[in-house]
């Protein structure tokens, strides 16, 4: 499916780029692990169904990546799962909020997410920005097979925020070799490159397409990865319904990630898996911890489209 788009990466907050995914035949991985398989680790989960549950902004927030200035203490959940990057800072409303009819069997609460100011805390910037909101994780070797999922409440595209671009992104923190190419001198000679181990950050955004930007009569989504093998972002399954979702990512011995995404809040199976890579041309060695992102114009007047999430979760598969 080859799907054309006018809007380009903006300044801090990820815009569609025209391509194609790239799908993986089972038969070409090493194995194949669904999200949310084996023992959910402590501490890196999160149902919020404690009616206490609440959200410490510790306000100013971060803005580090604008005006580097780092605001502590940061803001978290009372409950410790969750945090405030310091590179971003949260989002502006963060809280607990009856889950949406269709959510999980049983569940009473969610957690919603909206922000206005993505930038620096009351300042406008004309540009697109987002907000993070991080859960505290452990790292985990890919030896260990880690994963992690989340539902997703998509409310109705006519409640969206009213531009073509980013609103929503769900993603994973890795460690992997990287290898520079910026050339170096050292004694008197240069060396080509370097491999040393980074953190990379993965996962699948969420890219809304308004019908009053473009010539299409309908407003539509789409998700968009980061990143295939070259490194690049690549577009995944076209978004023909709202309401709950179900997105898993895991991470397998051979270095790859896996990206999985379906309708509805059923648990995820093999058929559901739309990509998988090894990204960057590299091969994760470890997974650390996900989060969450909510984008928005940054014009200090319209707000992000709200989103809401329930039981994210990660696991490992034990030895």
């Amino acid at each position: 499916m080859l799907l054309q788009w006018n809007r380009f990466f903006t300044r801090h907050c990820l815009a569609l780029v025209a391509g194609t995914s790239m799908l993986f035949a089972g038969a070409e991985l090493q194995a194949q692990v669904i999200p949310g398989t084996g023992t959910r680790i402590d501490g890196a989960w999160d149902d919020f169904e404690d009616e206490s549950w609440e959200y410490i902004p510790n306000l100013p927030k971060s803005s580090t990546n604008v005006d580097k200035q780092t605001r502590y203490p940061l803001g978290q959940s009372s409950n410790g799962v969750w945090t405030e990057s310091a590179k971003r800072g949260h989002m502006d409303v963060i809280k607990r909020v009856p889950t949406p009819p269709g959510g999980l069997p049983g569940s009473k609460g969610s957690m919603l997410m909206r922000t206005l100011h993505t930038g620096v805390p009351g300042h406008g910037s004309r540009n697109s920005n987002q907000d993070d909101l991080i859960m505290n994780g452990t790292m985990v070797s890919v030896a260990y097979s880690p994963s992690v999922i989340t539902r997703v409440y998509l409310p109705p595209f006519e409640e969206w925020e009213d531009k073509t671009g980013t609103s929503f992104g769900f993603r994973a923190a890795v460690k992997a070799p990287m290898k520079s190419s910026a050339p170096r001198r050292r004694f008197f000679r240069t060396i080509s490159s370097s491999t040393k181990i980074e953190t990379i950050y993965l996962g699948m955004f969420i890219q809304f397409n308004s019908k009053t930007d473009s010539a299409s009569e309908e407003d539509s989504a789409v998700f968009v990865v980061r990143a295939d093998t070259s490194g690049q972002d690549f577009i995944g399954p076209e978004i023909k319904q709202t309401g709950w979702w179900t997105l898993g990512m895991s991470f397998t011995p051979d270095g790859r990630v896996h990206y999985y995404a379906s309708p509805g809040v059923d648990p995820l199976t093999p058929a559901d898996r739309f990509a998988s890579h090894a990204p960057y041309g590299t091969r994760i060695q470890s997974f650390h911890t996900a989060f969450f992102n909510v984008c928005n114009q940054d014009n200090g007047r319209t707000w992000s489209t709200e989103w809401i999430i329930d039981d994210p979760a990660m696991y490992y598969l034990a030895h």
